[in-house]
Formats: C-alpha cells, sequence, structure tokens
C-alpha cells in the first residue's frame, strides 16, 4: 500500500504514518517499491518470521517459570491444609 492508502485506516495524518514507515523500513520489517511516482510498501514476511523466533525463545522461558511457580504454589497449598 502506498502511506496515503494506509493513512486512510489510520486516525493520523500522512506524515506520522510515513514516519512510522521509514522505521519499519528500517529495522527491515516493511520493504519499499517504486511503481510510477509512487511508493508501495510490503510486509517482509522473512523478518517478521526471524522476530517470531527470536519473542518463541522467551515465551519458552517464561512458560517454564510460569509452571515451576505453578508447582510451587500448589506444594505450599499443600501444606497448609
Amino acid at each position: 500500500m502506498t502511506p496515503n492508502a494506509l493513512a486512510e485506516h489510520f486516525h493520523s495524518s500522512r506524515q506520522a504514518v510515513s514516519k512510522h514507515i521509514q522505521i519499519l523500513t528500517e529495522c527491515e520489517l516493511v520493504k519499499q517499491e517504486q511503481k510510477g511516482r509512487e511508493i508501495y510498501y510490503h510486509i517482509n514476511a522473512d523478518k517478521i518470521k526471524e522476530i517470531d523466533q527470536w519473542i518463541d525463545q522467551f515465551k519458552n522461558i517464561l512458560q517454564t517459570k510460569f509452571s515451576q511457580l505453578d508447582n510451587v504454589l500448589l506444594t505450599l497449598k499443600k501444606k497448609k491444609k
């Protein structure tokens, strides 16, 4: 989509949307493609997958910690009875 088309879907100015797109482009989350006078932006699915894999590491760590906490709380609850 073009910045104008994107701005229509948000309560933001075209300039604000362009600034966000610039940051996303620098982070390689979106790619730009020039077609005539217009610049179209596309999601970079490979980069999104890379970020998802990075986040999964933390989800797994947190899941383990929460499971351990559940076990501790269940043990404490059983001792109180």
